[in-house]
């Protein structure tokens, strides 16, 4: 299944393997290519997402630093779907601030935020596979962009908003369908691929290249990585069954309404009626087939029933139901 050449992926490894000091120059890499220039993280931060246990293969992955200019950066990996994203970025960012600073200290205290969000599945609209937000004051009827006093040491200068409020970097990887020519773009094949040029020269993938190696890790190490690829697989099964089921359902109701709306009547009506709840009780009976399938097979690598119900949307009964 791997060869010498098989990269790990960066879920796995920004949770497990780049937290070691000695790796940080694979995730510096990333940094440097999204922000722009050299970073270089000082120290890793606690983050209240470090599980390891199987119930949390779907959570998000956190990586929080302290860069040599003291500035905060949040990496976070989404695998899965979740509605209020953009709410809990927010919050995931107010929190980082208010924890790095003290009661009773002054506002300049008040640390510089980076979120870099890589996201797994689809947000919504959008052409592009990067998107980059930052916070502007631009007058409403002169269109200039305010700039504020900041007083660093001694000395009082001009700072813009931007270059205070948090910035937020939304990552793609799903969108992302280009032929990799530059450090970004390469950086965006790994992601999405796992694949890293042997000529690559974009920071941080030489080190990832060399460092993340398949074949370097324990056996355990590759047995856990294994279960974390299948239950991927099995969770992107899921949801492309629901997505299919969905559009068949709706293509249906849809005729079926059509055809009940153009029949006057009420024989026909009943004989639709007949043939619909025909073909609504064989679609339940097929929609619970494939549930039992998918919730056995769930079992089988030992999620547990809540993991189960947040995945397949059914409820705890059903699933104890459906395990019997």
């Amino acid at each position: 299944m791997y060869d010498n050449n098989s990269i790990i992926r960066f879920d796995w490894a920004a949770k497990r393997i780049l937290r070691d000091k000695a790796n940080f120059g694979v995730l510096e890499g990333l940094l440097t290519v999204l922000i722009g220039e050299p970073i270089r993280i000082q120290q890793l931060l606690e983050s209240e997402s470090n599980q390891n246990s199987i119930d949390d293969k779907f959570n998000r992955v956190d990586i929080k630093a302290e860069n040599s200019k003291g500035e905060i950066i949040i990496v976070e990996i989404q695998l899965t779907r979740e509605i209020y994203y953009l709410e809990r970025i927010l919050f995931g960012v107010s929190k980082a601030i208010t924890e790095h600073i003290s009661l009773g200290s002054k506002y300049n205290q008040v640390k510089k935020v980076y979120s870099i969000n890589i996201l797994y599945f689809d947000l919504g609209k959008g052409g592009d596979y990067l998107y980059h937000g930052t916070t502007h004051f631009v007058g409403v009827h002169t269109g200039d962009e305010l700039q504020v006093n900041i007083k660093e040491g001694e000395l009082i200068r001009m700072r813009t908003p931007s270059e205070i409020f948090p910035e937020y970097y939304i990552i793609r990887v799903n969108e992302f369908n280009k032929v990799a020519s530059t450090p970004l773009e390469e950086w965006m094949e790994y992601l999405k691929n796992g694949n890293i040029s042997e000529s690559t020269t974009a920071p941080g993938l030489k080190e990832a290249r060399k460092k993340l190696q398949y074949l370097t890790m324990s056996k355990q190490e590759r047995a856990a990585y294994d279960e974390h690829i299948n239950a991927i697989m099995i969770q992107n099964d899921v949801l492309d069954t629901a997505k299919l089921e969905g559009r068949a359902e709706g293509r249906a109701e849809g005729r079926a309404e059509g055809r009940a709306e153009g029949i006057a009547e009420g024989r026909a009506e009943g004989r639709a009626e007949g043939i619909a709840e025909g073909r609504a009780k064989g679609r339940a009976e097929g929609i619970a087939a494939r549930n039992a399938e998918i919730v056995k097979a769930m079992a089988k690598q030992q999620f547990s029933v809540e993991t189960m119900a947040r995945i397949t949307g059914l409820s705890m009964d059903d699933i104890q139901s459906l395990l019997k």
